[in-house]
């Protein structure tokens, strides 16, 4: 059983993560999305050193644990995926959409991540995970539904009888 203050530090991420993409967006009519994206990351960056320095000096602490030679590849593609390549993606296509539904989306990345440790990883899924990500899932679905194309709305692509123009 988690502590209760893990539980309110995982909580705080999660909170603080959904706010961040609608502030992302606020920035997007200012800078581009490929600076915004270094700046959101370059930001976090500091700030986790900053917290590894002030942890460091913190009495009864343990030293972090050394990388092993055979490490540094998976985390290479670590940084280039998830620091590299996902805040691009992340702040393009926040560019192109509303951030309502980046943020939906963006719930997604939870079901993903556990779908890729239980695959790739063979990392335990057991019925409550299972169970939070249908619910994630079935979340996005039931409260993106009133997004979704309407009978009558304009079709991106239409096609006219012969003779007559769309």
């Amino acid at each position: 059983m988690p502590s209760r203050s893990a539980v309110f530090a995982a909580l705080g991420a999660a909170v603080l993560f959904g706010a961040s993409t609608p502030f992302a967006k606020l920035l997007l009519g200012e800078v581009s999305p490929l600076v915004l994206a270094a700046a959101l990351y370059l930001g976090s960056g500091v700030g986790l050193a900053a917290w590894i320095a002030v942890r460091a000096r913190l009495p009864g602490r343990e030293s972090a644990a050394p990388i092993a030679l055979a490490d540094w590849p998976w985390i290479g593609a670590a940084i280039a995926a998830g620091g590299v390549a996902g805040p691009i993606l992340l702040v393009q296509g926040l560019a192109r959409s509303e951030a309502s539904t980046a943020s939906l989306l963006l719930n997604l990345e939870a079901v993903l991540t556990a779908l890729i440790a239980w695959t790739v990883f063979r990392e335990n899924v057991d019925r409550r995970v299972f169970a939070g990500m249908a619910a994630i899932v079935a979340g996005g679905v039931i409260l993106s539904a009133s997004a979704a194309p309407r009978a009558g709305a304009s079709p991106i692509c239409s096609v006219a009888p012969p003779g007559r123009s769309p």
